[in-house]
């Protein structure tokens, strides 16, 4: 099984025994690997952790670890600035030196995650700061499919 994310329709879709696609939302700074950059970075990625199994659908994901709360409009209200990781997270690292592995453009480090976010963000449109936002409950199938290990490519 493989993922292949083409941030140009902004999709994720998986080849193999499953083959489904999905709406995603990439970066708003566009494609990119710098540290800092907030852009999403390209290449060759693999699952290298997984997080949020069993919690709600809008479980509130802070640090990795589920801060008790589950995302609602008045939740929102209460933080408007507020960058929502939620459901569940499927963290990436990069396989390709010098592109996204290592130094100032290494994918883990940035914490590039595919993650859940509210149901009132679009999909489709690139809004994120460098994760790849899907639909809750398109994330909990997602992950329900992928293993560690599973590798991710994202194409421009």
């Amino acid at each position: 099984m493989e993922l292949i994310i083409t941030l140009s329709d902004q999709s994720l879709e998986i080849r193999g025994e499953n083959r489904e696609r999905f709406a995603i939302s990439s970066a708003r700074n566009g494609a990119g690997e710098a540290m800092g950059s907030e852009a999403t970075p390209r290449g060759r990625h693999m699952v290298r952790a997984r997080f949020g199994a069993g919690l709600p659908e809008g479980a509130v994901l802070t640090g990795r670890k589920f801060s008790g709360e589950v995302y609602s409009a008045e939740l929102a209200k209460q933080y408007p600035d507020r960058d929502w990781v939620l459901t569940r997270i499927l963290w990436l690292g990069g396989l390709e030196a010098g592109r996204n592995q290592g130094g100032n453009v290494d994918s883990f480090r940035r914490f590039i995650y595919i993650h859940g976010t509210p149901d009132s963000e679009p999909m489709g449109t690139p809004a994120s700061h460098g994760c790849i936002r899907m639909r809750n409950a398109d994330l909990i199938r997602l992950f329900d499919l992928v293993p560690v290990g599973t590798l991710v490519t994202i194409t421009e």
